[in-house]
């Protein structure tokens, strides 16, 4: 099956996997699950690392790309027509967040589950997003 991680479960999969469940780390662990990373988490870690919403301790924002793929994780670009069709995600009222819209339009567009422990995903359900966690 194929995965998509939220920017926390990246962070937390390269940094901390103790903060990841048992049952979904063993998911992200398993060799036989395509485990998919935006670039657009790239992009979140850069931003809110330089406006000192995310503190990284002995790693840099660069390097996330680089342990991604040491991980065996495939980097999924931003499809033009992901960007340009996005506006098609409903939006509710209390979940505002560019990045994870973002995140899950390209989980909805590519049939990919999100391993994320976000309960404002839970609001999308309804329009077939699949959610791990």
């Amino acid at each position: 099956m194929s995965y998509l991680l939220d920017t926390h479960t990246l962070i937390w999969a390269l940094t901390d996997i103790g903060q990841i469940p048992g049952k979904t780390k063993e998911i992200i662990e398993k060799v036989e699950n395509n485990i998919f990373i935006s670039v657009v988490s790239f992009w979140e870690i850069s931003i809110k690392y330089s406006i000192g919403k995310l503190e990284l301790e002995g790693i840099a924002s660069e390097d996330f790309p680089r342990l991604a793929i040491k991980n065996q994780f495939t980097i999924l670009p931003l499809k033009p027509e992901e960007a340009s069709t996005s506006y098609q995600l409903p939006w509710m009222n209390t979940h505002k967040d560019p990045f994870d819209r973002i995140l899950i339009w390209q989980a909805l567009e590519n049939n990919f589950a999100i391993i994320t422990k976000d309960t404002d995903f839970n609001l999308y359900k309804q329009f077939g997003l699949k959610l791990i966690w």
